[in-house]
Formats: structure tokens, C-alpha cells, sequence
């Protein structure tokens, strides 16, 4: 599906200034048709997983985030107060598991969706195949052991967005662009492509980050990953 400047400024919540500029710097991938920008939403979606960080106050995501959980003055009309805390809440709702066996990626996403399925009431085969169709299409990996599995079509049928985060009992190799084994999984279940987008670009920042990839190493506790979260997230806008 082809998406014009205005369509990416409203799926990440960025302005239209800030996508031109990006083009402008080459941080974002596009094309041109009649010496028009277009984008490809599954372009934008693994730009977001693939982008590298190297310097933090120049990393888009980081704008995104920004963007994102800015507060939204009085009498103006947003998205961004669902968004606050968005990722807190989706975890929240999302299903936690440690210690998933498999001996390999196709084996442990089955062995979660197993489970995650009966929490989100639907068919654990189907989502299945929704989830390893997009990654024969390409890795959802991150850097530093972080997978974010998603589906390229399914959007629940609720308001509520769910992040499962899953830890297997050991890591996994992924195909991730530093060839590092996965040791954590988000897995992301949005509602509609502004939250899934969104909710792929703050997953992504957070685990940029040296300590929380620490963090999540040491397998926390829902509990103690959802007040780390919580933290994080009040700390973006500031």
C-alpha cells in the first residue's frame, strides 16, 4: 500500500515537517511517483526495527517517542493522551511468560502462542501462521537479543492493544542483523496501524537503551518489568 507524507505524519503522530526533514537527511526510506514521495508501509514497519542506533539525540525514534507522549495542550484534539503510557498498558493487558522452551524460532513462537492464545480467545494455530508468515517475509528482530514477532494484517478486535513478552528458557537464534541469540520477546497485538506503529517504535527505543536491555536479561517479574516500564515511559516526555 502506498502512503503519501501526510499518511506516515499520522501514523507515528509526527508532524509533516519532521518526515521532510527526515527525507531530507535520508533517515527514512521512500520513493517517488510523479516527483512524489511515497512510502511502503511494511518498509515503514522494518525501518522502525531495523534502524541502528548511533547517536541517541539524532536516533528518529527517539523524536517519535517524544512526539508521542507530549501532553496535549487544552482544547486542542489528539491521540497522544490514549498513547501516554501506552506500552504500560498494553503490557499490562498482554499475557507473561518465562521460561517458553523450542529449539528454534518457529518452535518457541509456536509454544507461546499456545498460551497466548486462550488470553487473547483466539485459534493458537491460526495466529500461528499469521505470525510466521510475516517472519518468512523478515526477521522481526532487533539488536541486542530483542524480537518483536507481529502479524502483518491482524489487528484485534478490541480498544486495547496487548504486548505479550515472553522469555524462552534459553536463546534463540533469530536471524537478527547482529547475529546475537533472541533472550526477550514482545510479542505485539495492536488494535489499528497508528497503535501498532507506535507501539513498534516505542518498543524499539526502549530497548535501545544499555539498561534495560540489562534489565531484561535478568528476566523480571511482570510486576517489576511493569513499574520499569512505567518509569520509562513517564521519563520520555521530560
Amino acid at each position: 500500500m502506498d502512503l503519501k507524507i501526510k499518511d506516515v505524519a499520522e501514523l507515528l503522530n509526527i508532524s509533516e515537517t519532521t518526515v521532510r526533514r527526515w527525507l531530507a537527511e535520508g533517515k527514512i526510506p521512500a520513493y517517488r511517483i510523479n516527483h512524489q514521495y511515497r512510502f511502503s508501509r511494511d518498509e515503514i514497519q522494518n525501518w522502525v526495527l531495523s534502524y541502528k542506533l548511533n547517536n541517541a539525540n539524532e536516533n528518529p525514534l527517539k523524536e517519535i517517542g517524544n512526539r508521542l507522549d507530549t501532553p496535549t495542550p487544552i482544547g486542542q484534539h489528539s491521540t497522544r493522551g490514549i498513547q501516554q503510557f501506552s506500552l504500560y498498558r498494553a503490557v499490562h493487558k498482554g499475557t507473561y511468560l518465562n521460561g517458553i522452551g523450542g529449539s528454534n524460532k518457529e518452535g518457541t513462537i509456536r509454544n507461546a502462542m499456545t498460551e497466548i492464545a486462550k488470553d487473547l480467545d483466539l485459534d493458537a494455530e491460526v495466529l500461528f501462521e499469521l505470525l510466521w508468515d510475516r517472519e518468512r517475509l523478515e526477521p522481526t528482530s532487533l539488536n541486542n537479543g530483542i524480537g518483536i514477532p507481529h502479524t502483518r494484517d491482524f489487528l484485534l478486535k478490541t480498544h486495547q492493544d496487548a504486548v505479550c513478552i515472553v522469555f524462552p528458557d534459553k536463546p534463540i537464534d533469530y536471524q537478527a542483523l547482529d547475529n546475537k541469540p533472541v533472550h526477550t520477546l514482545f510479542f505485539l497485538f495492536a488494535s489499528e496501524d497508528k497503535r501498532h506503529l507506535h507501539l513498534l517504535a516505542k518498543i524499539a527505543l526502549f530497548c535501545s537503551q544499555p539498561k534495560t536491555i540489562e534489565f531484561l536479561t535478568s528476566k523480571p517479574s511482570k510486576e517489576a518489568l511493569l513499574e520499569y516500564i512505567k518509569s520509562w515511559e513517564a521519563n520520555i516526555a521530560k
